[in-house]
């Protein structure tokens, strides 16, 4: 049973947790307010004490997440000191460590969750999706006006790039082989290649 001691912040937290878990195993829809009161231990009345419903629950999942990825990269959007290779680098690891410490409920913030949400709430987490799109692609930009990258698709590119990164979640295990860094080491290489295209005369391979 939750401990009622508990601190209101850490219940909601682990409340969050909880849902987040069952959203996975069992969809979103199949998931009632009970099996989250029921698997965290308490009332399931005792749940909306904390949430005004299955919605909002929805919602933080999804917010919580989105906050966690643009974060620690948000600063790179105004950074036109730092190498755009170096900033390409950075943001895929980023990215890649928040995707895999969320990955059994990563799966949620591409696929149908949003379906889920009234307009005003989508609109909210869509807006982190963009800030996402437009730091990426700021990124990219750098580089091309640098001579680092070839001139490519931006959108497209960053799109790419995004989604070599989340679908790791699905198949990503640590004991199957690969680490994380890895991952990182992996996905950089890759899209720095596909970024520069043909080698250029005068632009060594790093």
């Amino acid at each position: 049973m939750a401990n009622q001691k508990t601190k209101p912040g850490v219940q909601r937290a682990k409340m969050l947790e909880t849902a987040r878990k069952l959203f996975w195993e069992k969809g979103y829809r199949a998931t009632s307010m009970r099996d989250i009161g029921l698997s965290y231990g308490c009332k399931p009345a005792n749940i909306y004490n904390f949430f005004s419903d299955k919605e909002e629950i929805l919602f933080e999942v999804l917010r919580e997440e989105m906050e966690q990825i643009i974060r620690p990269i948000q600063h790179l959007e105004d950074d036109d000191q730092t190498s755009p290779i170096e900033q390409l680098r950075y943001l895929i690891e980023c990215h890649l460590k928040v995707t895999l410490s969320y990955r059994r409920s990563s799966r949620l913030l591409f696929d149908v969750a949003l379906d889920n949400l009234s307009p005003e709430k989508r609109k909210k987490i869509i807006d982190y999706r963009d800030t996402y799109d437009r730091i990426i692609r700021t990124i990219i930009y750098r580089g091309i006006e640098a001579g680092e990258f070839s001139e490519v698709d931006v959108k497209l590119a960053g799109f790419m790039i995004a989604s070599m990164i989340t679908r790791t979640r699905i198949w990503f295990h640590p004991k199957k082989g690969s680490t994380v860094g890895d991952l990182v080491d992996f996905i950089f290489k890759f899209a720095l290649e596909g970024l520069r295209g043909p080698a250029k005369k005068g632009i060594q391979k790093r």
